[in-house]
């Protein structure tokens, strides 16, 4: 392993592994590829949703990439109190768009987000300790479950991705789209395949390279306009208001903000299970207060609240590439994708399409983890396995039937609406009643439970000789002869 740290070889954590330039440059690029998507999505609806000049629009993109590479070198490099450092990578959350445009239809204006977004945040910052204390209630059954619904969730985003990301489009769902998705998967899928360690972890990164290249054969990347627009240009604070304080808009937005601790709490969990190293509650509160800070210093550029993206999550697990200043790199080029629109152009030329099938892979990856992490989990005369079950089903829900919660109260709906916090709610809660409060629990387990092992008592093991085979439910020794069986009386 090469590292220039001076930690002897025996302490050094696994996310603390230093690459090199290269290989930084390389894989932080390929993470930046993987959350771009999402991390533009939600500048692109708060605008559309305001009715914003193209001009305008693209700054609040730009403000949002910039942030991202901030929040991203907090949480990855620290600074005391702040930041996991672990390989995460920090955008805009997209639990808060629905909050979001509600403030917009009532009249609050972009400043009245950014005034419910900084101060909501700092609400936030005050409970992060509360949570930072909860990883005991994170063993492998809660975070199996989340890691899975994380991997799960996804799939969807993946396939919209694939049919071209674009729902409005008249070539939405084509064959021609989805098969520059499988051109895309059929790439990771070879370059995996491939004996090279190095191809294989950047098999994401090459595959989105080369499908771009088929997608411009394919005449679907159109890369005529980049050089149009500014070069260089740096987010300038409070260029959309000062930010405006309204009660209702920030208590909605706390709500987000909760729902944006438990997600954080499951993403720093559970990259710390595929990283392979210990996190504790001082770590988690760290990494949460990062999240907290970033999403107060983010309104003064126009940007929005800050969390770990969960399809990066899965690179990591894809790529077995740990290191938190890969991802650190990812924040360098964040912020250059933010003082540099025309890079941010070229990223934005990589279709949809092409995304969709390495996301196929990258969000597939996640589950699988997941699945692992249940595989440590002992099913033998408990009620583990239910809890699985009930946790996971409440986390596909809105993966399923995105209206299910639509009637419900707003505050009910904006957090079980998150499919990551609705599983991690019920996983905790069902492990405590089950598992931590055991008073009425019945010695006779319900059909749920996974069966026990089968067991042969010492005295019928001793009566057992050499030779005896057991046919048709019947017991004969190694003569052929059959052995009597006693009746109880």
């Amino acid at each position: 392993m090469n590292t220039n740290s001076t930690v002897p070889a025996s302490e050094l954590r696994p996310e603390d592994e230093k690459l090199g330039l290269g290989a930084n440059l390389a894989y932080g690029l390929q993470h930046v590829l993987t959350m771009y998507g999402g991390i533009v999505a939600v500048p692109l609806i708060v605008a559309e949703a305001a009715g914003m000049s193209a001009a305008d629009a693209g700054l609040l993109i730009t403000a949002c990439l910039f942030m991202g590479g901030v929040a991203t070198l907090l949480q990855t490099l620290g600074i005391p109190f702040f930041g996991s450092r672990l390989p995460l990578v920090q955008g805009v959350s997209f639990a808060g768009v629905a909050t979001m445009v509600s403030i917009l239809q009532t009249g609050g204006g972009l400043p009245g987000i950014l005034g419910a977004v900084m101060a909501s945040a700092v609400l936030g910052l005050l409970v992060a300790p509360v949570f930072s204390k909860v990883t005991r209630f994170f063993p492998p059954l809660v975070n199996g479950c989340v890691i899975t619904v994380i991997g799960l969730s996804l799939i969807p985003v993946a396939a919209h991705w694939a049919m071209g990301g674009n729902a409005r489009a008249a070539d939405y769902g084509s064959m021609s789209n989805i098969a520059l998705a499988g051109i895309s998967l059929v790439i990771v899928l070879g370059l995996s395949k491939v004996g090279s360690a190095a191809i294989s972890r950047l098999s994401i990164l090459l595959s989105i390279v080369l499908g771009t290249v088929v997608a411009v054969f394919m005449g679907k990347a159109d890369f005529s306009r980049v050089l149009e627009g500014a070069w260089f240009a740096i987010p300038t604070p409070m260029h959309f208001g000062m930010p405006t304080f309204n009660k209702a808009a920030i208590l909605s937005m706390f709500i987000v903000i909760l729902v944006i601790l438990v997600e954080t709490s499951a993403d720093v969990l559970a990259v710390g299970d595929i990283v392979g190293t210990r996190v504790d509650s001082r770590r988690l509160g760290d990494g949460l207060r990062a999240d907290m800070l970033a999403s107060i210093v983010a309104p003064v550029f126009g940007a929005f609240t800050q969390s770990a993206f969960a399809q990066n999550v899965g690179l990591v697990a894809v790529t077995s590439v740990k290191s938190r200043y890969v991802v650190a790199y990812s924040g360098l080029i964040l912020i250059a994708l933010g003082v540099l629109p025309i890079m941010g152009r070229v990223v934005a030329c990589v279709p949809p399409s092409v995304l969709g099938g390495a996301g196929l892979v990258l969000f597939g990856t996640v589950a699988a983890s997941g699945i692992r992490t249940l595989s440590k989990v002992d099913y033998n005369n408990n009620m583990n396995l239910i809890v699985v079950a009930a946790a996971v089903g409440a986390g596909l829900i809105p993966v399923v039937a995105p209206k299910f919660y639509a009637q419900f109260p707003d505050w009910f709906a904006t957090i079980f609406h998150s499919g990551i916090s609705a599983t991690a709610l019920v996983a905790i809660l069902l492990n405590l009643l089950f598992n931590h409060f055991k008073q009425g629990n019945s010695d006779q387990q319900s059909v749920f439970v996974a069966a026990s092992d089968r067991t042969l008592s010492a005295q019928v093991l001793a009566s057992l000789y050499d030779g005896d085979v057991v046919i048709d439910g019947r017991l004969y020794d190694k003569n052929g002869k059959l052995v009597p069986v006693a009746r109880a009386h």
